[in-house]
């Protein structure tokens, strides 16, 4: 009786309440211009490493300021701080400096993760 010929996914709804927004109070102190990201694409579309794997700078941007930062060491690794990004937003959003800076948060977050073990 449990076959209904449909699935119940998983919710997908983001409780702002509970998001961990510190990695994005700390880079909007490092890096002011992550609030002028209206998170148009442009920065992905002319990214040499998007042309060869999964890697879309906007959905990072997306993922830092709703606090969801679970793989997002991964996926910072993969830019080669090219500079393409920078040149052609719209905005002037600085997101070599953003990704600098992420990557600077993760390893002192990582340390700080070991001395609590």
């Amino acid at each position: 009786m449990n076959k209904f010929g449909f699935n119940i996914l998983k919710n997908r709804q983001i409780n702002y309440d509970d998001a961990d927004l510190k990695m994005y109070k700390w880079l909007k102190k490092k890096e002011p211009s992550i609030m002028l990201c209206i998170e148009c694409g442009t920065c992905t579309s002319t990214c040499s490493v998007n042309n060869f794997s999964e890697f879309n700078i906007r959905m990072l941007n997306i993922g830092i300021k709703r606090g969801q930062i679970n793989n997002l060491k991964n996926e910072i690794s993969k830019c080669m701080l090219c500079g393409k990004c920078r040149l052609v937003c719209p905005r002037g959003v600085n997101i070599a400096n953003i990704i600098v800076n992420v990557r600077r948060y993760l390893n002192a977050y990582e340390k700080i993760e070991r001395v609590k073990e």
